[in-house]
């Protein structure tokens, strides 16, 4: 099958993705973000050689300064919504058969959300979007485009087990410390998440 709209999802336990705060109060998950060599739960196989062609193309747009930007659930297409736009991701290399990376979630509505589901300890997985050829289940000519945050990751063991570093006399600013006094932060919230979970379960 030639020139698909590939999404595919990581599971719980691979992507071991870590919550990091920097001395800048910046939020970052790093962890794995695409495997190699490995069947999926849409039932298809990425040669390392693709996930690495992908990963170097990744690694050269960041190190060129450009801005590879994710979403907070993955949409049908690869348009990046800029309205949705949670995350970027700002490194990524080859570990294995692993393609390992960082993202840096964002002031954004969608960043922020993202950031009280994992404070609420909500266990978010990632989804990686592309386009290519599938002959057999095995993925040729694979183009990349994103990583998504996503709840329901559909490779083996990819959900993030987060670990929160704790950064001495720092405190980070949320949305939810701003619900504490804003009425119309606290009407904003509660709608966000409930639009979030009904996409949920609507899949």
């Amino acid at each position: 099958m030639k020139n698909l709209i590939l999404i595919e999802q990581l599971m719980p336990g691979s992507a071991n993705l870590v919550e990091s705060i920097d001395d800048k109060k910046n939020y970052y998950l790093s962890g794995v973000l695409m495997q190699a060599e490995v069947q999926n739960g849409n039932g298809r196989v990425y040669p390392l050689q693709e996930i690495s062609k992908a990963v170097d193309y990744c690694a050269e747009k960041i190190k060129n300064g450009a801005s590879i930007m994710g979403e907070l659930n993955h949409p049908d297409n690869l348009s990046i919504d800029l309205k949705n736009v949670s995350h970027i991701i700002t490194e990524m290399y080859m570990e294995g058969n692993d393609a390992v990376g960082r993202c840096k979630l964002l002031n954004t509505p969608s960043g922020q959300i993202a950031k009280e589901l994992l404070n609420g300890g909500v266990r978010l997985g990632v989804s990686s979007r592309g386009t290519g050829d599938v002959n057999n289940g095995i993925v040729e000519n694979f183009s990349f485009v994103t990583i998504d945050l996503v709840a329901n990751p559909s490779a083996p063991d990819a959900y993030p087990n987060l670990i929160r570093e704790a950064v001495e006399n720092k405190k980070v600013m949320t949305l939810a410390e701003a619900v504490v006094h804003d009425e119309a932060a606290q009407k904003y919230l509660s709608a966000e998440i409930k639009k979030f979970l009904d996409s949920i379960l609507k899949r």
